[in-house]
């Protein structure tokens, strides 16, 4: 038992469950009212984010790769963006429906890798899914700092009311229009590329 305990005690497992930990942290500092609360959590969701490319290489590495890794990194990592995605619908800066898209299709994929992976069964992860990604973080950090940025404390009246003003515009919802998009094509891409492994049969291209 005391073995098994320490295999799963891991470096990368450990940070991967400090992350989900984390989540409901950056979102409580961000809904504060005071800008030093709101500093703390754009911290808070910057280090979270900097465990998951840690845990990630500090696994390769040393070979610290566990089953119960493979299940909660993923996880750690949409709850993550998940969980910033929804305090902007909160925040009334974003529409719902397009979160809810990205939702239901982060939360599919995540559930078939993990499957996957439970089953020894390699998946293809295609260049699309690591720019959706990268593209996906990038629109959480930049919503982020305008956020931080649109207190009065930081770039005074003028700069605040033009921030606010552009985050309640159109043009951040068609910026996640296409973030929406390009996720929901790249759920699309990996159940074509992977569908042998989920329906027992060889995929026919």
């Amino acid at each position: 038992m005391k073995q098994q305990l320490h295999t799963y005690l891991t470096i990368p497992n450990l940070l991967t469950a400090l992350r989900i930990a984390l989540v409901p942290v950056f979102v409580f500092l961000l809904l504060q009212d005071d800008p030093a609360s709101k500093v703390a959590g754009v911290i808070v969701f910057a280090f979270a984010s900097l465990t998951d490319i840690y845990d990630g290489y500090h696994a390769r590495k040393y070979g610290e790769t566990t089953r119960l890794g493979a299940f909660l990194d993923p996880l750690a990592d949409k709850l993550l963006i998940t969980a910033a995605f929804l305090l902007y619908v909160w925040l009334g800066y974003l529409q719902l429906w397009m979160v809810l898209l990205v939702v239901v299709r982060d939360v599919v994929i995540t559930g078939l890798r993990i499957y996957a992976e439970m089953k020894d069964k390699p998946v293809v992860t295609s260049m699309e899914a690591k720019y959706k990604t990268l593209v996906q973080h990038l629109f959480v950090y930049a919503v982020m700092f305008l956020v931080l940025l649109k207190e009065t404390a930081f770039l005074g009246r003028s700069a605040t009311s033009m921030i606010s003003t552009f985050l309640m515009n159109d043009i951040l919802n068609y910026i996640m229009l296409a973030v929406t998009v390009l996720t929901v094509y790249t759920g699309i891409s990996y159940l074509v590329s992977n569908w042998k492994i989920y329906s027992g049969k060889p995929f026919q291209g």
